[in-house]
């Protein structure tokens, strides 16, 4: 953030304190939040989970699954974050032999009074801790990373997308 740059920092109250934003004389709007994040590994473990040979079963289901599963928790994880009401949550998992590796993208939406940017984020994140443990007997050297939100849509903020260069600035 630019040294010129101020923003007000919702979750604190005026001596300090942290607590949950007030939205409920906000209005309804739609919002959606796309999250993307990767796993690299070995070459040989890509095959492996491609083939459907790792020890513990359907790496890239249960980690679908279990993307899904922590958006719909959310609120219960990351402290100050409101119970939603998701109207979708998709959860996709693509190989991507030049990683090498699993690439993960996550697309959380609902018409509410705040955003799902979080959810999309928690979605990525525990499908990639999950695509690990899936793995692990396979390769202990695995890397999770590139973790970021790609775009989202809705709200008093607008939407906003992740430039092309993907190095964090925000165009939109």
């Amino acid at each position: 953030m630019a040294e010129t740059e101020k923003h007000d920092l919702t979750h604190l109250a005026t001596d300090g304190r942290a607590e949950m934003v007030d939205v409920g004389a906000k209005q309804d709007t739609q919002r959606t939040a796309v999250a993307v994040g990767a796993v690299t590994m070995a070459p040989e473990t890509l095959r492996a989970i491609q083939e459907g040979n790792a020890k513990k079963g359907d790496v890239i289901a249960v980690a679908r699954l279990a993307g899904i599963m922590a958006a719909k928790k959310t609120h219960d994880l990351i402290p100050l974050c409101h119970p939603l009401a998701l109207t979708k949550i998709a959860v996709e998992i693509a190989p991507d032999e030049a990683l090498p590796g699993l690439r993960v993208e996550a697309t959380a939406a609902l018409t509410g009074k705040t955003g799902v940017e979080m959810e999309a984020l928690t979605a990525v994140s525990v499908a990639c801790l999950t695509i690990y443990d899936m793995a692990k007997a396979l390769d202990k050297n695995m890397v999770i990373g590139a973790v970021r939100l790609k775009e989202k849509a809705g709200g008093r903020s607008g939407d906003w997308r992740m430039d092309e260069a993907g190095d964090g600035t925000a165009s939109g």
